[in-house]
């Protein structure tokens, strides 16, 4: 494999992973946003803060909950990336 083949592979994995990484709490507050738009629609309270503080509630646990997956995923990308260097400067 060439360096440049190596280099975009490197960056796809990259993106994959921050897609990875950030899906649990974008999950989360689309969940949390959907549910409060439901019960404004049935109560018809329009409040902003209602769908607001929730939605930054649900994504703040879920970031604290899965914060040590999240950790784990990067550094072994890293990990990765301190493995494939000597193939880059190559």
């Amino acid at each position: 494999m060439d360096m440049s083949a190596v280099a975009i592979e490197m960056g796809k994995q990259a993106l994959i992973l921050s897609l990875v990484i950030s899906a649990p709490i974008l999950a989360a507050g689309l969940l949390v946003g959907l549910l409060i738009s439901i019960l404004q629609a049935v109560t018809q309270i329009h409040e902003m803060t209602l769908a607001f503080v929730p939605k930054i509630i649900a994504m703040t646990l879920v970031a604290i909950f899965f914060l040590p997956w999240m950790i784990q995923k990067m550094l072994d990308y890293t990990q990765e990336v301190f493995v494939n260097f000597p193939i880059l400067i190559h």
